[in-house]
């Protein structure tokens, strides 16, 4: 008899990268800053696209964003904007590009002000997972009120790109949300 877990949620069930993403990442517990911030700057990329459009181009988006290097990202003039908008690789869209360079900045900003983002944005929920247990696919949200809290104030911070819907995405992203529905071999 075999254990290899097949239960799963049904929106990843596309293909076998949706499912490693669904399988290792989606909604685990994320802690490491640098790993916040792809995340925030990818569900960013998201706006409009389906989040398989992204995960497709994930490692296009690593290459291009300087492994994620904040810090890096944060400095960049017009001259690397414009090699970013013709790269191929990633969702050419100026307002986006422009975004993740001001969200590195808000990033760091966040940074001093908290000593991390994990410390941040995990306040929110004094660090707990929130576990929704929906039964099926149409139980899961697309926003909620902690979900608006955290874009307004992601906003007031200068954070572009984090709307609700997209907060949303990225909490559960990051395993501030686990939406995994119940018969889901990956809830944890």
């Amino acid at each position: 008899m075999s254990t290899e877990k097949s239960n799963r949620c049904q929106w990843c069930l596309k293909d076998d990268l949706y499912k490693a993403y669904h399988d290792n990442e989606w909604g685990k517990p994320l802690h490491d800053d640098t790993k916040l911030f792809e995340m925030l700057i990818l569900e960013g990329a998201q706006a409009g696209l389906s989040w398989h459009t992204i995960l497709i181009r994930r490692q296009n988006y690593a290459k291009a964003y300087d492994q994620w290097d904040y810090e890096k990202i944060a400095q960049y003039k017009q001259e690397k904007v414009d090699a970013l908008l013709q790269d191929s690789g990633i969702i050419r869209n100026k307002l986006k590009v422009n975004a993740s360079i001001s969200n590195a900045q808000a990033f760091i900003r966040v940074r001093k002000e908290f000593g991390t983002f994990d410390n941040y944005i995990w306040s929110f929920t004094d660090g707990k997972t929130i576990d929704n247990k929906p039964k099926t696919l149409e139980d899961v949200p697309a926003t909620s009120e902690l979900s608006d809290t955290i874009s307004k104030d992601l906003k007031k911070r200068g954070f572009k790109f984090v709307g609700s819907t997209i907060c949303y995405a990225y909490m559960q992203a990051i395993g501030i949300v686990n939406d995994h529905i119940l018969d889901c071999d990956f809830r944890e």
